[in-house]
């Protein structure tokens, strides 16, 4: 597939890398268009066959698929220069923009074209990205092809439009709560005696254990908290102890607080 990027900063960047790097895309397949001379170079860098230029417009012709990667204040004007390179029978246009709704982009470039929105997270740049995935006028065949995409940059997941905004406190705020927590419990090792950077290394490889205990098991935490938990032992007392301190009201309400 020939993927245009309107934008290649962090986000759209790591995307276009990631796919590069997975073999989904080849260099040829790329075309980049960034204003700022040093993101287009860290991609002729990379590989000299991804085409890169500062008009939006070049890139888009030459590709099936168009990615919006710019800032949600940005997007109604890269939408309106791109509009008249958008062909109807070769264009399909993802947007990534946080918070900008499918009707709305549809509204900027005016075209009978499949529309999609995209939440990934920042761990894009590493190829783990939960990223989620809702579409306006796609065929499935389209969606299986963009859920391929961001497959191959973590795990995506089709969702409803409506749904975005829960997902963006679970999973895209979610990667600083997760952090919070190693922060935290990093501390608190500190605080036994063990050196931080020691303790980051032993918290952060905790919490990949324990995630992949839940996506390889397909369970759910009350099970695997079991497991390790036995009675009068040092597990309980710290669960109680963080709860009495409100651990678990604590994560809703902040999961709650752009309700």
């Amino acid at each position: 597939m020939k993927i245009a990027f309107i934008g290649a900063g962090n986000m759209g960047g790591a995307i276009a890398k990631g796919l590069y790097k997975s073999g989904l895309c080849k260099a040829e397949d790329l075309f980049i268009s960034d204003p700022m001379q040093a993101n287009r170079d860290a991609f002729t860098a990379l590989d000299s066959k991804i085409f890169t230029t500062a008009d939006n417009k070049e890139a888009v012709k030459k590709a099936d698929y168009v990615l919006i990667a710019v800032k949600p204040w940005l997007v109604e004007t890269v939408c309106n220069d791109i509009k008249s390179a958008i062909d109807e029978k070769q264009h399909k246009v993802i947007s990534i923009a946080a918070g900008v709704s499918l009707d709305t982009v549809k509204g900027y470039i005016g075209k009978n074209v499949s529309y999609f929105r995209v939440l990934p997270n920042t761990a894009i740049a590493l190829l783990e990205s939960m990223s989620f995935v809702c579409s306006l006028d796609a065929t499935e065949e389209e969606q299986n092809v963009v859920l391929d995409i961001f497959n191959h940059l973590g795990k995506a997941i089709i969702i409803p439009e409506s749904q975005m905004g829960a997902m963006t406190s679970v999973s895209s705020c979610g990667i600083a709560y997760a952090l919070r927590f190693i922060r935290a419990a990093a501390e608190g090792a500190c605080e036994l005696g063990v050196r931080p950077d020691i303790a980051h290394e032993v918290v952060a490889q905790t919490m990949i254990g324990a995630a992949q205990l839940i996506l390889q098991n397909k369970t759910n935490p009350e099970v695997e908290i079991d497991k390790v938990t036995t009675p009068g032992g040092w597990t309980i007392k710290g669960l109680n102890a963080m709860e009495k301190n409100g651990f678990s009201n604590s994560v809703i309400q902040g999961i709650l607080a752009n309700k």
